[in-house]
This record gives C-alpha cells, structure tokens and sequence, in this order.
C-alpha cells in the first residue's frame, strides 16, 4: 500500500481546481503548516486582515479545542486538522445553525466516500455511534458589517490505541479515508465546504434542516441534555428546527434546546 502523499498547498490546490472546474465559487487562500497550536486561535487571530476566505492546514496540531473549551487531541497524520475563515456579508446573527449545516456537508461528502457517517446535535459526527468528526465554530466582527466564522475540523482517519487510552473515551477512525491521498480528501472536503457555505449564505439554515434530519443518530432516541454534568433535560429527541435547536419532546411538552451535551439514556 502507497503511503498518503504529504499535504501540500499547491497540491490542495490543484485537487480543489480539479473539482470545481464547472463551478464558480470565491477563491480561497490555502496555507499548510508543519505544526501550530491551534488552526482556529491563528485564524481567529487574523481575520480582520484577512482578504479571502483562508484555510490553514496543521500537519499536527498541539493545542486542538473543541466545543466548550475542551481539548481536541491528535496525532501527526492521525487526525486531519483544519480551519477555514469564510466571511458572510450579514451580522452573526445571520450564521445560526452555521455549525450543522457545517456538519451537514462533511457527513453528506463522507458518505459519498463511502463512509456511513450520521450527525449528533450539535456538532459532532459519528460512525458506528462513536465520534469521528468535531466541528467548532467561532466568530468575529469584520471591516463593515460582515461578520466572519473560522470552522474547524478535526477528522480521525487512524487513531492508535494510546491516543483514545489519551482520549478517555472510545472514538471512531476511518481505515478508507486514511489510504487516500491526504491532500486529494481534504480538497474533497474544502469543496463540499464551498457548496455549503455558499448556500448557507444564502438561504441560512433553513436550507440543511431535512437533510440534517435524515443524518440525525439520535432520533426518537431518549437523550439528556447536560451541561458542565448537571442534567438540564430529559425526553426524546426529534430532530431540528430551522434555526438548528434541538426539539426535544419531554413530559412538560415539546422543548427547544439552545445549546448543551447530548448523552444517550437507555430506555427503562
């Protein structure tokens, strides 16, 4: 078996070129590092200055986060880390349910690779009910009224054993994913990205609802919903609405869930 060729901008580039040849989408500036601490604390860091959407590639990345200021572990060649800034022309206001609609297009682009990937609320990606994917969204004001979002991404394509002893947890890799040429999977991504947030610019969330709905592991599911280990919520998970709340049914009716933890809870 050929070793995954080494990411390489240019080579990023080319692929991603190859892939929209019929398409017209807003050029991006593509940046590969050998390490930094965290893809999206640079690029947060830079986006006033920035004059085009930006994706800023770690070959390994130290200081990784994910969602509520957790630590997002990885392993050189391991763990695809990435982040890109793409400006939207409205507020933040304008970007709710950015996060899942991000979810949305890198678990449709996984399947059509042929891994079988479903979504849990908010931001995370699984396979075989363990987390393969985490997505973290962060914002900031631009030059005029725009707002800016930098979406990280951290993919496990090869986890080895003392990495999820790290982790603490059981989580999912994907063998396929990790014998492609690294730089042809992360162009697949970049342009499923490039749809996305096109039309997420455009028609906001309300245009990924279903399709976010047809990915989602946990419907008709007991879940709770945590935060910081407190339970907040209990009841069974329908789905999303178009503003990417979670709807969750529970013995004082239906709820809409801002924000939280899911945890699955067996049924009694």
């Amino acid at each position: 078996m050929s070793v995954p060729k080494r990411l390489e901008s240019n080579l990023i580039e080319q692929a991603l070129y190859e892939l929209n040849r019929a398409s017209d989408f807003p050029q991006i500036s593509i940046e590969v590092v050998e390490e930094t601490g965290s893809t999206n604390a640079d690029l947060m860091q830079r986006v006033k200055s920035l004059l085009t959407p930006t994706l800023l590639v770690a070959r390994h990345q130290t200081a990784g986060r994910g969602r509520a200021g957790r630590t997002w572990l990885s392993t050189p060649d391991g763990v695809l880390t990435f982040s890109l800034a793409w400006e939207f022309p409205a507020g933040a206001q304008s970007m709710m349910g950015l996060p899942l609609a991000v979810g949305v297009a890198i678990a449709e682009r996984l399947l059509q690779l042929g891994v079988p990937v479903q979504l849990k609320w908010p931001n995370d990606i699984l396979r075989n009910g363990k987390k393969l994917a985490g997505i973290l969204v962060e914002s900031q004001a631009g030059q005029t009224q725009s707002s800016w979002a930098v979406i990280g991404i951290g993919l496990n394509l090869s986890v080895p054993a003392e990495l999820e002893r790290e982790i603490g947890q059981e989580v999912a890799d994907a063998a396929w994913l990790a014998q492609m040429d690294r730089n042809q999977l992360l162009a697949q991504l970049l342009q499923a990205l490039q749809v996305a947030l096109t039309e997420f610019s455009l028609q906001g969330f309300s245009a990924f609802v279903e399709r976010w709905n047809r990915l989602h592991a946990h419907t008709q599911q007991t879940v709770v919903i945590m935060e910081q280990g407190e339970v907040l919520h209990q009841g069974i998970a329908l789905g999303v609405d178009a503003l990417g709340c979670l709807l969750l049914q529970t013995e004082q009716g239906e709820q809409r869930i801002h924000s939280g933890d899911v945890s699955l809870r067996p049924l009694p």
